[in-house]
């Protein structure tokens, strides 16, 4: 079953969903951190018979700031401004994605909906173990799901301990590989180097530096965004420009806030997606123990460190590489495809909690082996015909 997540109402519903998706789309600033978070859930919408829940929340009146600071302090649990909604029938699971654990209020709000709903699962996107003992209180909330999602790995055991049961896993963040892989039209790549979000002042001068020197366009934020006006336009318009770049800045996550993440070093979603878009990911590599079983293909990215006066040299190294590059960029996608949609991400919950994929989630599957098959066809045939010459400049020409 398909919902429409955009929608006024509160509940919509086509057939008999056996999982409701519960989002936060409609009860908060929508930054840009959320926008994958409601892309999974369109995803899931797509593949499960699912049933999409947007509740709305009063953002004229204090009772939220009031219930989320009550919360921190004393373990009672007020409504923020959530309006009960009665569900109409039984689910076989509930699912749920929260950018941090004060997002559990809302849930909470809700009303009965444990009862009505079998298996229950809970995806906190950012929780970091030093913040545990101050979301304590939050946290227990979790106690009557059957599996809780963390994006960080090495939060799991310190969420266990508090929770007071081990239900916690790790599963890292996914993407709309569909969305973002340039297959079949492979655009020209006509932005040089894409960085967005957190960047260091010094390697920023350094690539402001070979923009200007060596004429390439350099796509960077400008200002700092607090809001994002529509969360489904602004992942299309960000896939569409990652997939008309060449090279792509990650870095994990919270690298330049060490007082806040502590020596915690985690995976962040901007690795899956520039790998999806087919970019050459310029970087630092989370040495966390999990990014290389995710990322476990050959030049999967190249190494850059997140303050790096040498930035100039290493682009302009990899732009004497056309071969390395073509192969670099095939693998990205190919391995996005096969890896790291949200389909798979689903998957894997169905499993942790017992559930069988249903046909749509297979259908899916199905189509991202058949768009990894293509790119790897149509990428042999694009690097044998381009042509990568001596413009006059010393730089070589870009498709």
């Amino acid at each position: 079953m398909t919902a429409t997540p955009n929608s006024n109402r509160q509940f919509e519903k086509m057939g008999q969903p056996r999982t409701l998706i519960f989002s936060q789309r409609n009860l908060t600033k929508i930054l840009p951190f959320r926008c994958p978070h409601f892309e999974f859930e369109d995803v899931v919408a797509q593949v499960d018979d699912a049933v999409v829940l947007t509740p709305r929340i009063d953002p004229s009146t204090r009772r939220q700031s009031i219930a989320k600071t009550v919360a921190y302090h004393t373990p009672f649990k007020l409504n923020p401004g959530v309006s009960p909604v009665p569900l109409p029938e039984n689910f076989e699971l509930f699912f749920a994605i929260c950018g941090n654990p004060t997002d559990l209020l809302r849930i909470n709000a809700i009303g009965d909906w444990r009862s009505r709903c079998r298996k229950a699962i809970c995806l906190i996107d950012e929780v970091w173990a030093r913040e545990v003992r101050a979301y304590r209180n939050y946290l227990r909330m979790l106690r009557q799901f059957d599996l809780v999602v963390l994006y960080y790995s090495q939060s799991v055991g310190p969420v266990d301990e508090m929770i007071g049961e081990k239900k916690c896993t790790f599963f890292p963040p996914g993407v709309d590989t569909i969305r973002f892989c340039p297959y079949p039209d492979f655009p020209a790549r006509l932005v040089d180097i894409y960085s967005i979000g957190r960047r260091s002042a010094v390697t920023h001068k350094a690539f402001r530096n070979i923009a200007a020197q060596r004429g390439m366009f350099y796509l960077h934020d400008s200002t700092s965004a607090d809001r994002v006006l529509d969360p489904i336009e602004h992942r299309i318009l960000f896939a569409n420009t990652a997939k008309r770049s060449r090279y792509f800045i990650v870095n994990p996550g919270l690298i330049d806030r060490p007082e806040q993440r502590g020596s915690q070093i985690e995976i962040g979603n901007r690795y899956f997606e520039g790998a999806a878009a087919g970019n050459i990911l310029l970087g630092e590599r989370p040495n966390n123990g999990e990014f290389e079983r995710y990322f476990d293909w050959p030049d999967a990215m190249i190494d850059l460190p997140y303050n790096s006066p040498d930035a100039e040299k290493i682009v302009l190294e990899l732009d004497e590489q056309p071969e390395r590059e073509a192969r670099m960029r095939k693998l990205n996608m190919q391995q996005s495809l096969l890896r790291h949609d949200w389909a798979y991400r689903w998957e894997a919950i169905l499993k942790a909690v017992g559930l069988d994929p249903l046909p749509q989630l297979n259908a899916r599957k199905e189509q991202l082996r058949h768009l990894a098959e293509k790119v790897v066809q149509e990428e042999a045939v694009n690097s044998r015909v381009a042509s990568y010459v001596d413009s006059g400049s010393g730089m070589p020409m870009k498709r």
